[in-house]
Parts: structure tokens; sequence; C-alpha cells
């Protein structure tokens, strides 16, 4: 057996047929024995397995509806359904449909909804392109199981063919007369299809040797026999040529089919000269192995891009996992950890496919951590609404309880009250940003509605408190004066001056404590100078103090005050009633008696001083309550 014969009977490469030559025109066979060469079956090349479609085959679609009803032609037509078109027509259906649900989304958010009140709607072209692929798989079992029953059929009769010819192989006497049996027997084997895988092999080398053995026989005519190798020999140079050409073919998918084609069409050619048919066998069979390789070549890159792209989904799945771990501990943090989420999607997109045993499960993996951190941010939110709610009742509260206040005439304690407002306003939590802009437009509208009155109110006010700072420099002035130059009657003059100090209204608050500082130290000289009593300056001192005290604190503080100084007169009152008393059994027979008498008596005048003070204190404090 020839290196053409060891070839094609171990399936490395697809076998050539020959064309029978006339039996009339044949030498004997022992002058040239030409051996026929004509295998039928061989294993189909084998393709790896792709998502690509030939280009020559690709069609466009610009919808799912043309896709569907492209579908559904194959599903009903009659015949057999195309592996490579079904999946093409999966991809190209699936990425539409992706893109619409995608388009769909980004509409909803540019109408102003937000994701979680996103939809996906049932979609009645999925459904119909579902259906139609349940009828192209069922179609493709039942054509399967067809051609392995037909298969089964073929073996049996090629096994027939082999016995007929192997019958004819031992009547050599009768070779010439069978020739036209044995053609026929040929053209048979020919029109039989695939075998079963496991018996190509053995099958074709028994239908070699018989075929041989029966040229063995044959004496045909020699002019004849070399015509028609003439010709083969031309068919099978072409055959040649254009496998050689298919090196150049741009498309390795397209290249690898016209060379099965151009295999059937060697296999189907006949015998050549015994001396070019291991060159012409040589010649196709490199060029085969070029195409083959470069075949090869790219299913091998394209398994290698894939392994890439599954490393590269695999990574980004135990980003997104690694997310979803991470903790989330207000708003900021969701909203950060979704955009890292959406820039982790875009990313996979870019990604071509995952090897196909793998793809399916990758995907599942990546959707199922994108659906659990949606699931974990659907859940926070329906919490923040709750919370909002709250929040925004609180904040509805305190609008209440401003516009309740904001015509309110009592500014200082007011102000008091709207300044609180405000600070418990910053307290409260967020609410969303619409909402929140709106009542904080209405809560600061109140506020300012309040204080811009009361600024209105006070601007008179203003001027009356800078025309009493204006007066009371003006006294303090007049008692530096006094300090300076002491006149007659200038004790009565200081207490005059005091009172009507005391009797000017309320000043600028910023001067408040200059002003008061410089009119006490005024006073201090002064009674020092001239000498005036510890209880007029502590009268003075105290109505100055209560004035001070009205501003501030208001009538409460005063009288608490009067409150406290009527106990002490009180006190002191039963206090002095005491000594007096006592006086009456004291014997002042004795020097000793006598000084204790004394002491008594210095203690009683310096009660009734102080009574007298505390009594001034009352009428001073219910002339200043009169005038609040």
């Amino acid at each position: 057996m020839d290196s053409q014969e060891k070839d094609l009977a171990t399936g490395k490469i697809e076998e050539v047929n020959t064309e029978n030559v006339n039996t009339e025109e044949v030498k004997n066979q022992e002058e040239n024995p030409e051996v026929a060469q004509m295998p039928q079956e061989t294993s189909e090349v084998e393709t790896p397995e792709s998502n690509e479609v030939p280009a020559e085959e690709r069609r466009v679609y610009s919808s799912k509806k043309e896709v569907v009803e492209r579908l559904r032609e194959i599903a009903q037509g009659e015949d057999e359904p195309d592996k490579d078109e079904v999946d093409f027509l999966k991809t190209i259906f699936y990425k539409m449909h992706i893109a619409e649900r995608e388009a769909a989304f980004k509409a909803h958010l540019d109408n102003g909804g937000d994701e979680l009140s996103f939809q996906i709607l049932p979609d009645d072209e999925e459904e119909a392109f579902k259906a139609e692929m349940i009828i192209v798989k069922e179609r493709r079992a039942k054509l399967l199981r067809q051609q392995e029953e037909e298969k089964e059929n073929n073996l049996k009769r090629k096994l027939e063919i082999i016995e007929k010819i192997k019958t004819m192989v031992t009547s050599p006497d009768e070779a010439n007369k069978s020739y036209n049996d044995f053609k026929a027997l040929q053209q048979e084997w020919k029109e039989i299809k695939n075998v079963p895988a496991s018996m190509v092999s053995e099958l074709w080398r028994n239908y070699q040797l018989y075929v041989e053995q029966f040229y063995d026989m044959l004496k045909l005519n020699i002019e004849a026999r070399e015509y028609d190798f003439k010709k083969n020999l031309e068919k099978k140079t072409a055959l040649c040529e254009a496998a050689e050409k298919l090196a150049d073919e741009p498309d390795v998918i397209s290249a690898s089919r016209q060379l099965q084609k151009l295999h059937q069409e060697y296999r189907e050619t006949g015998p050549v000269a015994k001396e070019h048919r291991e060159e012409m066998w040589n010649r196709f069979k490199a060029a085969s192995t070029i195409v083959n390789k470069r075949h090869q070549q790219y299913f091998d890159d394209l398994r290698a891009k894939e392994e890439e792209n599954l490393v590269k989904k695999t990574a980004l799945c135990e980003r997104i996992e690694a997310l979803v771990e991470e903790p989330n501990n207000n708003f900021a943090d969701w909203e950060k950890h979704t955009a890292e989420l959406m820039d982790i999607q875009k990313e996979w997109k870019t990604i071509g496919f995952a090897p196909q045993k793998m793809n399916v499960k990758i995907f599942e993996r990546f959707r199922s951590s994108c659906d659990k951190f949606f699931n974990m941010k659907t859940e926070y939110y329906k919490t923040l609404k709750e919370t909002y709610k709250a929040n925004i009742e609180k904040k509805r509260e305190l609008i209440e309880r401003a516009r309740a206040m904001k015509d309110s005439k009592e500014w200082r304690k007011t102000s008091d009250k709207f300044v609180q407002l405000q600070k418990e306003w910053k307290t409260i939590g967020v609410v969303p940003k619409k909402q929140g802009d709106q009542l904080w437009e209405e809560f600061l509208g109140l506020c300012n509605e309040f204080f811009e009155a009361r600024n209105k109110e006070g601007a008179g006010q203003r001027n009356e408190e800078h025309a009493n700072l204006e007066k009371k420099r003006n006294i303090i002035a007049q008692l530096k004066e006094l300090a300076d130059n002491p006149e007659e009657g200038a004790q009565q003059k200081v207490q005059e001056l005091v009172e009507e100090y005391n009797a000017i209204g309320h000043v600028p608050f910023k001067e408040k404590d200059k002003v008061y500082d410089e009119f006490h130290a005024t006073i201090r000289a002064i009674y020092k100078k001239l000498n005036i009593s510890a209880s007029r300056k502590r009268l003075d001192n105290f109505k100055a103090k209560i004035k001070n005290v009205a501003a501030e604190k208001g009538g409460n503080a005063l009288g608490n005050e009067r409150l406290r100084l009527l106990n002490q007169y009180e006190k002191l009152k039963s206090e002095a009633q005491t000594y007096e008393n006592n006086l009456g059994f004291l014997n002042a027979s004795s020097k000793k008696g006598n000084s204790l008498i004394d002491e008594m008596k210095r203690k009683v005048q310096k009660l009734k001083d102080e009574i007298e003070l505390v009594k001034d204190k009352i009428k001073a404090i219910d002339e200043q309550a009169n005038k609040e």
C-alpha cells in the first residue's frame, strides 16, 4: 500500500474516487498494473465549535421580527436546519433584545424614573422566538436519528456491494463481461452517502482491495486508458491549483468549506498514470495541509481569546462579589458602589465570548452577583423611605411651629425661639432633595418674614437707643465735672443726675457694657470725693443693676428679686425687734452693762438703716416695673 493509500486508510485526508475505464480498451494487467483508487467514505474534517458564521452566509437583520420570521422559515421548511445559522440567529436576536431593554431603561431614567421602579415587560417576540427554537431543536434531533438510521442502511448496502465485487473477482474469465455490472456497482457506491464513522476505514479498505483485484483482471485498451489518465491528470491538476489558491483566502472558514468540496471532486475523479499518482497526491495533500493548519490555527486563536475573556470575566465577577460584601452605611455609599458596579457592567460588555461550555455559567455568576447587589439596594431604599417619611414629618412640624410664631411681637423671646427652631432643623436627617428644597424654602420664608418684621420694628428703637446713649454720656460728663469741681449742693446734684441716668432707656447693645463701666467708675470716684454714704452708693448701684436685669431677663427676674427683698425686710425687722426687746432687760448700773447697751443700740440702728435700704430697693423695683 503506497503513501496515498496509507493516508486515506488512516483518515488523515479525504480520499479519491476514480472513474472507470472501458474494459475493451485495456491491455493485460501484467503489462500495466494500475491500481484503481476509489475511496468513497472518510471521516468529516473536524471543525471546532464556534460562535462564528461564515461571512458569505451572513445576512443583515434590522429587527427581531425579521430574525423570528427567518427562524420560523427554518422551523417550517423542508431543509435540514443549519446549526451555524441557527446559532447566529440566536446570537443576533438576543443582542437586539438586550439593546432594546437597555434603551428602555435609559429612556426610563431620562424621563425622571429611578432604577427601582423600572420593570421588564413580557416580550411577545421573545416568546415566539423561543417557541420556534424548540421546533428547530426537535427537528434537528429527529433528523439526527434519521441520519443514524440512514447510515446503518448505507452500511448494509455497501457491504452488499463489496460482496458482489468479491464474487466478480473470483471469476477472472468473466471480468470483461461483468465490467458494466462493475461500473454500475461503482456508481451505486458513489451514490451511497454516509455510514457510521467507526466503519469508514475498514469499509473503504475492503472495497479498495477488491476493486484493485478486479482491475488487475481487466485487459483494457492501453490507448483508451491513457486517454482517461490524461483527462484525469488535467482535472486533478486543476483541483490542486484550486486548493493552493485557498492559502490566500482571507476567510479561513470559507477556505475550509471550499476545500471540502475539492476533496469530494478529487475522490470522484478517476486514476492517473502510475508515475504521476504519488506526485499528484502529494501536491494536493500539501495544499490541503496549509488550509487545514490555517483553519486549526484560527480556532486555536479563537479558543485562546475565549480563555482570556473567561479570565477577564472571572475577575469582574470577583470584583462585584467583593463589592457586594462592602458595607453601605448611607446614601452616599450606595451611590458610590452603584457607580462602580455600572462601570464594571460597561467593561463586561466590551469583553467577547468565553469558551462555550463556560459562557453561560460565567454569565450566570455575573448576573447573580449584580442581582444580589440591587436587591440589597432595593431593601435599603425601602427602609430609607420610612426614614425620609419620619424626617419630613419632623420638618413639617417645625414649619408649623414657625408659622404660629411668625406674627409675634415679642421680638427678643420669639427671636430666641426661631434660633432654636433652626438648630433643631439641622439635627433632622436627610430627605429627598426635591422635597427637602421645598420644605427648606417654606421654613426659611417664615423665618425671614419674622426677622424682617422685627428689623423693621427695631429701626426706630435703634434710633432711640443711640439718643439714650448720648444722654447717658452727657450725664457722665456732668458727673465728671462735679468730681473735678465740687460745689455747694453737689451731693444733691449727684443724686439728681444718678436718678436722671437711671431713668434713661436702653442704649445700643454693643455700647451697653462700656457706658455702664464708665458711669460706675465716675460714681465711685465722686462718692469717694464727696464722702457720700455707702448705703446711698449701694442703692444707686442697685438701681442701675435692676435696670439691666429688666432689660436682659424681663419682668419675672424683677419679681423674684422683689420677693427676695420682702423676705429680707421681714427678717431684718424681726431681728431689730428682738434686739429692742432685749434692751429693756439689761441693767445699766455697771460699766460693762453700759457698754453692752451701747453695742446693742448700734446694732439696732444698723439694722434700721439696712431696713430702710431694703425698702428703698423695693421702691426702686416697683418704679422700674412701672416703667417696663
